[in-house]
């Protein structure tokens, strides 16, 4: 028996042992999105609520399902909680619109798309969902309610376009859901482009099938499997149309098609072919005519936007969206521009047009919404919905930093990380360092007002965004008949140990010692160089897209050391993972000897150690064709071993980046596809962040390093940050277990006194201004309470009560839900007193970095127990913060810093408050004069309550007595603080009182950076005039009046009693 016991406490002191903090127990502490939402991101899919048109869903490419009940006056994410944010369609179920579905996964295939994983219900509006099947289709482009029998849903599916699957195609449910057939299917490379129901018959459908390829370096349209395909019958049977019923010959691509809701024997067709064309169907879908093939009206990109609209009520009024709109009055013949490449951004995805009033339309673009009351004439830009795909973030070393990055079709912008300004963060703190789709944007480390920033097809720039001076700095080639291949989103990096020397990729390393204004090519081609994988001249398919999205055999990736110069890490995207340790000598090439690591995977980004010379860090990634694996590798020796850090057991989605702590190296952070990952143990163990951030395809990190902040770079949800991470480098640094003590203070970070200024442009009106959030104010104190502990720390005399022994203890044994805080200054005086929330788990309060407060005139008497008054800022320097839970505790330290913009002198501010000591002195008095007052006229209250109703001489002169204590006490107070005016109105008369002139006393005193002068010592001496001829007056009251009052109250006999006889 005792051998079992023995072993059974092992056990449990090795579980314990083993036993780590959870990410989860940091509930409450959530990054901040700080947008931007001006350049807002791609929107896939809306629909509306037709009988309450205020009620919108918005689907985000890579941003979630949205929602606003006010027409967009305000927004409400509902898909945070789920796996994905990937939407590719959604639809209202219009007779009870607590009921949408959603399909992940979006339905235009260009280089940068986002894959799903199956369809969504929800049964209230978005609070909750669940999934309903499907997962393998990941792309779903159309989603068809049944408008008469809400259970039978069509989907259809586009499928993955980097890879050949069978699910793929339309699926039908006559259950709701809870059942899928497969009811249309032509081939494993085709799928659903295009799904519409007649709006006269439900079970009448075309759909437009469509055979695509994506690889890594090429997109193919068209193909035997793409054609249009007519059902009568739900699905059951299908009829293929083609040259027979009227469309082109030959091969056909991807197919536009919408019926006319007036009409609905108007069908038209937007079709892709070896000639392009724009075809009507008079029949309801039987037969087709081509109506127009004018280039310039019917190709744009289909493989991008090819949909097609008719206005609800005018069969003739037909809308193009694609790169513009476009529309046409009679039929399609002839297009005009609706929207250009202006005012609404360009490439356009979703239309929707309220069915009786077609006048209200919404548009989703590649920049977010727009809005249309009046039919197309005017549009309105919503700046609310925070979108922003990007591909790199950056942090400068201001003060406020600045946060930077380029986005996906929505440039290069740079704003900042928090903002000594009232509010949040707006639009338009934000400043434009570069146009087209923008990519990496990196400070100069040694002028602040300019950075780098990068374009598509390799362009590269170098701007002072203050100043608006730009310089094209491009390695330009030099040989003739030689060709440089940048990739779409080309590599930039920064040297660490030189800061005017930089880095840039094509298929070569490019470096400059001057900061660009000369390149030399330092390596050779260091990709595989494959001519069958560089035809992107040939790209589209049926119809040519030559636009540098496809560009292959690139370098995509460059990482020099921050330890041993000559170092520099490269990746290609044909799976090359190179280094040079001359400084691009020699080169040394691992393909084949990373084990995982597929053969051609994508090397997307390349992490050197901040620790050691030979360690580096290798995200990545093989989606492209087909395979949705993790992958991070580490090495320690320059390439010679190498180990898996990031498999699918650890994290869900495929890598896209990797970050360690530059001050705790077993802190690691890595994003993937479907979120933000942790490890506190070296990368042994990962848990995804969820507190307060989505599964959203988290694209880049960077941690600034004065201000240990974690910035979050999205593709999908612009930009978030993680403030102070101190934290989690404390519980790293103890590999993640649990803390030993009950209470556990982290550092702190460094605080500063600053002066906020007034919101520039807007003061009043600001409903509907997007206004991220801000860092809030104070300095940030971070503890963790012990969930475990903290029953027996409470206790207060160590006993546990246990098996009942012990009741008294036992019912103490509550779990406190406060700590006590003490803050001291450099002389070990405790200048502050607080109480701070302590919920189990990770807390985080703000000390809005006063002292301890002293009581103001008129303020009522404390009560007891009351919170201390908080009072004037401190002085800078560092602060002891203690912090008390039973008779546990810990501490940690705050530096409070001065505002660096401004020359505060401490002289000066000595100087304050000798002058606001000396008259407190005075306010000390006033204020036991006030008291004094408020007790004798609750005296006299009571008295006067006492004479209620009696009667006889004495009475009556003791009441009149108490009459004119009572008024005198009142013409006391009208001397301190005014006198009320008794007429209705606003009332605001500048009479001179003592309260008023204390209060101008000391608003002169500190309402400014100079010491006190002549005028600050006439304002004090007023107020000591003012506050003794007060004290004078309650004393000359006191002896006069108030003494007399008592005693004529103590011998005036009060009959409270009558007499009574017996009951017979």
């Amino acid at each position: 028996m005792r051998l079992f016991f023995t072993l059974f406490f092992s056990l449990l002191i090795l579980t314990a042992t083993a036993q780590k903090v959870s990410i989860t127990s940091l509930k409450g502490w959530k990054p901040r999105n700080i947008g931007p939402a001006g350049m807002s991101g791609r929107v896939t899919a809306i629909d509306v609520v037709i009988n309450n048109p205020n009620t919108w869903y918005i689907g985000a490419a890579s941003g979630g399902v949205w929602k606003t009940e006010n027409s967009g006056a305000s927004w409400e994410p509902l898909f945070d909680e789920q796996p994905t944010l990937n939407i590719g369609s959604l639809a209202i179920q219009q007779s009870n619109p607590s009921i949408v579905w959603v399909g992940t996964g979006e339905g235009n295939p260009r280089n940068s798309l986002n894959i799903g994983e199956g369809i969504y219900k929800t049964l209230d509006g978005g609070k909750t969902w669940k999934r309903m099947g499907l997962e393998k289709t990941r792309n779903i482009h159309r989603i068809i309610i049944d408008p008469n029998n809400p259970n039978v849903v069509y989907v259809g599916a586009i499928g993955n376009p980097y890879a050949s699957h069978p699910e793929r195609g339309v699926y039908k449910t006559v259950d709701g859901g809870e059942t899928w057939n497969r009811i249309l299917f032509t081939n494993e490379s085709s799928g659903a482009a295009e799904m519409v129901m007649d709006p006269s018959n439900p079970n009448k459908l075309l759909v437009a099938m469509w055979e695509h390829r994506r690889t890594p370096w090429s997109f193919k349209s068209g193909g035997e499997g793409s054609g249009l395909y007519l059902t009568i019958d739900g699905g059951k049977t299908w009829k293929k149309q083609g040259v027979k019923e009227g469309l082109p010959t030959g091969e056909i691509g991807r197919i536009g098609l919408a019926f006319a809701r007036s009409k609905p024997s108007r069908v038209y067709a937007k079709v892709e072919a070896t000639k392009n064309g724009l075809y009507e169907s008079n029949d309801g879908g039987a037969s087709w005519t081509l109506i127009n093939n004018k280039p310039d009206e019917v190709t744009d990109r289909p493989f991008y936007y090819q949909e097609i609209y008719v206005d609800p009520q005018n069969e003739n009024r037909l809308y193009d969206i694609h790169s513009t709109v476009t529309y046409s009055e009679d039929g399609g013949r002839n297009f005009k521009t609706m929207l250009p490449y202006s005012g609404i951004h360009p490439d356009h995805h979703a239309w929707w047009i309220h069915p009786t009033n077609p006048d209200f339309i919404l548009d989703g673009n590649d920049g977010g919404i727009g809005i249309s009351r009046d039919r197309g004439r005017t549009w309105v830009f919503d700046e609310k919905l925070p979108f922003g795909q990007f591909y790199h973030i950056n942090v400068d070393n201001q003060i406020p930093y600045n946060v930077m990055g380029g986005m996906q079709d929505n440039g290069s912008w740079h704003g900042p990380a928090y903002s000594w300004t009232n509010g949040g963060i707006r639009n338009y703190y934000w400043q434009n360092v570069g146009g087209g789709d923008g990519f990496d944007v990196m400070p100069d480390p040694t002028s602040e007002d300019w950075v780098y920033s990068m374009s598509q097809g390799g362009s590269l720039g170098r701007l002072n965004y203050k100043t608006g001076e730009r310089w094209f700095i491009k390695p330009p080639v030099t040989v003739l008949n030689e060709k440089y291949r940048f990739n779409w989103n080309a590599a930039i990096a920064q040297d660490p140990l030189d800061s005017t020397t930089i880095y840039y990729a094509s298929q070569y390393v490019h470096k400059s010692t001057d900061k660009g204004a000369s390149w030399q090519t330092i390596s050779p081609d260091l990709t595989t160089n494959n001519p069958e994988q560089q035809k992107q001249d040939d790209n589209g398919g049926l119809t040519l897209d030559v636009t540098g999205a496809e560009n292959y055999n690139t370098i995509i990736t460059m990482a020099p050391s921050y330890k041993e110069k000559g170092v520099l890490w490269v990746g290609t995207d044909d799976g090359n993972v190179q280094l040079t340790r001359d400084g691009g000598k020699t080169w040394t090439n691992f393909r084949g000897k990373i084990k995982g690591l597929p053969d051609g995977a994508w090397i997307p980004q390349i992490r050197a150690s901040r620790f050691n010379a030979g360690e580096a860090f290798v995200v990545a990634n093989d989606y492209r064709r087909g395979n949705f694996e993790a992958m991070i590798f580490r090495t320690g020796d320059y390439g010679k071993t190498w180990t898996r850090l990031v498999d699918d057991k650890k994290v869900r989605g495929y890598a896209l980046t990797v970050l360690q702590d530059p001050v705790e190296p077993n802190l690691i952070f890595a994003g993937t596809e479907h979120g933000l990952w942790v490890s506190l143990d070296n990368g042994a163990t990962f848990e995804q962040w969820k507190e307060g951030y989505p599964a959203v395809s988290t694209y880049d990190l960077a941690i600034q390093e004065r201000e240990a902040d974690l910035v979050i770079g999205t593709f999908g949800r612009s930009i978030w940050i993680l403030d102070d991470i101190r934290p989690l480098r404390t519980l790293a640094a103890n590999s993640g277990k649990p803390f030993t003590s009950t209470v556990k203070a982290f550092p702190a970070p460094d605080a500063y006194q600053v002066v906020y200024r007034a919101a520039p442009g807007y003061e009043w009106s600001t409903y509907g201004l997007y206004d991220a959030d801000n860092r809030r104010r104070g300095a940030a104190i971070s503890y963790y309470i012990d969930p475990a502990k903290t029953a027996i720390a409470t206790t207060g005399n160590g006993s546990t009560g246990t098996n009942g022994t012990n009741g008294a203890a036992t019912e103490r044994r509550t779990r406190q839900d406060s700590v006590l805080v003490k803050i001291y200054n450099d002389k070990n005086e405790v200048i502050r007193n607080l109480k701070w929330k302590a919920d189990t788990g990770f807390n985080r309060q703000y000390w809005g970095m006063e002292e301890r407060g002293y009581r103001s005139p008129m303020a009522p008497r404390p009560r007891p127990g009351a919170p201390e008054t908080g009072g004037l800022q401190t002085f800078p320097g560092r602060y002891k913060v203690v912090l008390s839970l039973g008779n546990a505790s810990d501490s940690t330290y705050v530096t409070i810093k001065d505002d660096p913009r401004l020359n505060k002198s401490r002289e000066v501010v000595v100087a304050q408050r000798t002058a606001l000591d000396r008259l407190r002195k005075s306010a000390d008095k006033l204020i036991e004069a006030i008291d004094r007052l408020t007790d004798w006229e609750e005296t006299a209250g009571k008295v006067t309550v006492q004479l209620r109703g009696l009667q006889g001489k004495d009475i009556d002169s003791l009441r009149k007595t108490t009459a004119a204590v009572t008024d005198s006490i009142k013409a006391i107070r009208a001397e301190i603080s005014g006198r009320p005016s008794e007429k209705q109105g606003i009332s605001r008369p500048q009479q001179l009182t003592v309260l008023t002139a204390v209060q101008q006393a000391q608003q002169y005193v500190m309402a400014k950076s100079v010491a006190p002068g002549a005028q600050e010592e006439a304002l004090i001496k007023n107020a000591e005039i003012l506050i003794g001829e007060t004290l004078q007056r309650v004393n000359n009251f006191y002896n006069n009046q108030w003494l007399p009052f008592r005693r004529q109250t103590e011998n005036t006999r009060i009959g409270l009693f009558k007499d009574y006889q017996p009951i017979q």
